[in-house]
């Protein structure tokens, strides 16, 4: 997705989206309800999507207000009109509540600016009030023609011309409370804001000894409170749609007595603003606090973090959702026919989705009253997987059994970092480490890699160990690139030693590679017929078996945030080009998802290959933008994307051609990719899947107990990873035909079906593929994962 403005689009639409040509129609867009982070990157994707088609595409200013008013409310939109709001927080189109909408009078009103103008189509970005309100003006469309045209406000070929109303939703919400999709545009933004805070909050409160209570938005959703609580490892967490059980007050003070008892330094507790008991009674943070202090006399304070939530740049993930889900919606929008109902852009697992929108905008409204009629555990249940997955993980690793009532396997796992650290590592560990002990096992942690293995750098490792490792950046384990082939002797005598029954890797390629080489040495060494998991974690997204690797989210924000500053820094210095190098090794991923995320005019990938002609294209490209009002360019190369045609050299060739007409600068990233707190995204998705893998093994070594079996079989040694909207163990064996070992990426890679995303929206023709998209889906078709 580029910034890119200028004149050499192609002057006819595509062949491979001819069926979908939107030449003749006119497609309305607007913001409503409460903004949040993202919603621009949608409102550029729509009008860039829909110029692209041939559509007019308009721009509904103050949301349903200004489609009331009409006027300069309804204006249409230029490709330019959207060019630098993909960092921009909020709405550049405003949003407002209106109380005209909510009668058919205003309607009325709303209908007549709308078919004066043509349009027909309206993409609709907001809360499930929003949508609801978009569906029923779409049922009352024709009546509302028949009517206008009864008045002699329009005539009757206009009443046949403009028949029917297509509508499609996107859910612009930070409290992702809409029931049919795994995220809503804006709620990981309002996560980095929240997260920011408790990180913040965590070196003071360590320093004083201290209490602290935070309230964060979500009046009746708890998503953000748990999403939260799950990334900072807080101690206490309330929620509207999980009340504390009766004599909550006493066992949160007693576990909060145990932490402090155990030299913990500091207590989090953080509450939902909506957070209820089971007599849905409010649960305030003050109640908390009052509480705490009686009782314990902790030195306690309050944070309420207010609109905070909902400011600030948009996160890479906002961008690239909005941005998918924009490009998705004008698609479904030219495709509709009379017939169709009105649909909403959903998130599953990885992919975009339309599901009918009623069903998701009803089951949105069920939770809410089964929370009315205290059925919480339904409540659970009808907010989705995702939701139920993160809460019951959150209660698993918060809250230890007693060691007297912990079933005893008799089993030792060990846990290794192999490759490059990555942020999020350490959430992992925690989680493994936690859910192995609550399984029973005794869990081990394995220093410096395999390196550390080799010459037994192995150590027992407990519950208390690990806590306040969520939002520690890097490897606290150490962690080496070094593959096991040479010391597999060594290797085998020390898990033999320390008799490991099952083995976790959380790493990179290097990781699966070495899975591999054990699964390869079963046959000369008993010691690796054990459960062996592989977790792929690394910046560079190059592991097979999984669409995410732990740490690649936080890489990719710094990518993200380092191309807006860049790009702020020529705000002043007209017609200058930015060339970025990312790291990735051969994988094309950050510099490619950065592009999207940023904006950028162009990303060089190892996946596609590109010459001479293909970097004249694009100065030209950047010559003529230069002629336009945005008057800067930025270019993004991956490390390894080519031998010949290096950072120095692209350089070198745009300052060149570029003469006169534009300068050049360059920046090579650098390994600042590797660093900082982990995202919290990568906290989640880290906690969450090494969860999974830890049930995975516990499982294998429960069928296996007391039997001395030997696991020899293929499915004994998997990568777990999340494919389109599953969570997936895939045995290295199956995976090792699937990947490129010289280059170190998969020989297929999902993510090269968005970069035509990119090029659409930088006025490039390119062939998009939808063979994953057209259809409506069911409502009740979750995934077993969301990746968050």
């Amino acid at each position: 997705m580029s910034d890119q403005d200028s004149s050499t689009s192609s002057t006819s639409f595509p062949k491979y989206l001819e069926h979908l040509s939107g030449d003749g129609k006119a497609i309305g867009v607007l913001t409503s309800g409460g903004d949040a982070q993202g919603m621009n990157a949608a409102v550029r994707a729509v009008v860039r999507m829909g110029i692209y088609t041939g559509a007019k595409v308009y721009f509904i200013y103050e949301g349903y207000q200004g489609m009331v008013d009409g006027g300069s409310n309804i204006v249409e939109a230029k490709w330019e009109c959207v060019s630098s709001i993909l960092q921009v927080g909020g709405t550049i189109i405003g949003s407002a509540r209106c109380q005209a909408f909510r009668s058919r009078e205003g309607r009325l009103k709303a209908a007549c600016n709308l078919v004066r103008l043509g349009i027909t189509n309206l993409c609709v970005i907001g809360g499930d009030g929003s949508l609801t309100g978009a569906n029923l003006f779409r049922k009352e469309w024709s009546g509302l023609l028949e009517e206008l045209a009864k008045n002699g406000e329009i005539d009757s070929d206009t009443v046949k011309k403009h028949a029917y109303l297509n509508v499609v939703g996107m859910v612009g919400s930070i409290d992702n409370d809409f029931c049919g999709t795994d995220m809503t545009i804006g709620t990981d933004s309002a996560l980095h804001r929240i997260i920011e805070v408790v990180d913040a909050i965590m070196t003071t409160a360590q320093s004083h000894q201290r209490t602290f209570v935070l309230e964060v938005m979500g009046r009746h959703c708890g998503y953000l409170a748990l999403v939260s609580a799950l990334a900072c490892g807080a101690d206490w967490v309330f929620l509207p749609e999980s009340p504390p059980e009766e004599g909550w007050e006493e066992e949160m003070c007693l576990k909060l007595s145990e932490n402090r008892a155990r030299k913990k330094r500091l207590n989090i507790i953080i509450v939902s603003e909506g957070a209820i008991d089971t007599q849905n009674k409010p649960i305030t943070s003050e109640k908390i606090k009052e509480l705490v202090v009686t009782n314990l006399g902790f030195d306690t304070r309050v944070t309420i973090l207010g609109h905070v939530q909902r400011g600030g740049t948009p996160s890479a993930f906002d961008r690239i959702l909005a941005s998918r889900m924009g490009v998705e919606a004008v698609l479904a929008l030219l495709e509709a026919t009379p017939e169709t109902p009105a649909c909403v852009v959903s998130l599953r697992g990885n992919q975009a989705v339309r599901l009918p929108l009623m069903e998701c905008v009803q089951m949105t409204q069920d939770v809410q009253k089964a929370m009315d009629e205290r059925r919480f555990d339904e409540a659970v249940k009808l907010r989705g997987r995702s939701f139920e997955g993160n809460l019951n993980t959150y209660k698993r690793l918060a809250i230890k059994e007693p060691d007297d009532k912990i079933p005893k396997s008799n089993c030792n796992v060990a846990i290794i970092n192999v490759g490059a650290p990555a942020a999020g590592m350490n959430a992992a560990v925690r989680s493994a480490v936690r859910v192995g002990i609550a399984e029973g096992h005794k869990m081990f942690a394995i220093y410096d890699g395999f390196d550390g293995l080799a010459n037994g750098q192995i150590k027992e490792i407990g519950w208390g160990d690990v806590g306040g490792w969520t939002g520690q950046g890097g490897s606290i384990l150490g962690t080496k690139r070094t593959l096991p082939g040479k010391y597999l002797e060594k290797i085998a005598e020390q898990m033999h030693s320390k008799n490991i029954n099952a083995l976790l890797i959380i790493g990179g390629f290097e990781g699966f590679h070495s899975a591999v080489l054990l699964s390869e040495a079963r046959n000369s060494h008993d010691e690796f017929c054990i459960p062996i998991c592989v977790l792929a974690a690394t910046i560079s997204n190059d592991v097979p078996g999984t669409d995410i690797s732990i740490g690649s989210d936080t890489s990719l924000n710094v990518v993200v945030q380092t191309c807006d500053r860049i790009k702020q820094s020529a705000s002043g210095t007209k017609r200058r080009v930015f060339i970025i190098e990312t790291m990735g090794g051969y994988c094309g991923y950050l510099a490619n998802m950065g592009g999207l995320a940023a904006g950028a005019d162009a990303a060089y990938i190892f996946e596609e290959q590109f010459d001479i002609r293909d970097l004249q294209s694009n100065v030209m490209h950047l010559t003529e933008k230069m002629k336009t009002s945005i008057q800067r360019g930025l270019v993004l190369r991956n490390e390894n994307c080519s031998v010949n045609y290096t950072t120095d050299f692209i350089y070198q060739l745009y300052s060149e051609e570029g003469k006169g007409v534009f300068d050049c600068r360059k920046n090579v990233l650098g390994h600042m990719q590797q660093g900082g707190a982990p995202s919290p995204f990568d906290r989640n998705f880290g906690t969450k899947i090494s969860a999974k893998a830890m049930e995975w093994i516990s499982a294998k070594l429960k069928g296996s107990h007391g039997t001395g079996k030997k696991f020899v079989s293929d499915d004994s040694i998997c990568v777990l990873g999340i494919q389109k909207r599953d969570l997936l163990f895939k045995p290295v064996a199956e995976l090792r035909k699937a990947t490129d070992f010289e280059h170190r990426i998969p020989k297929q890679q999902w993510w090269l079906k968005l970069r035509p995303i990119m090029k659409i929206l930088a006025k490039y023709e390119a062939s998009y593929d939808m063979s994953d998209v057209g259809k409506l889906e069911p409502v009740h078709n979750h995934g077993e994962l969301s990746a968050i």
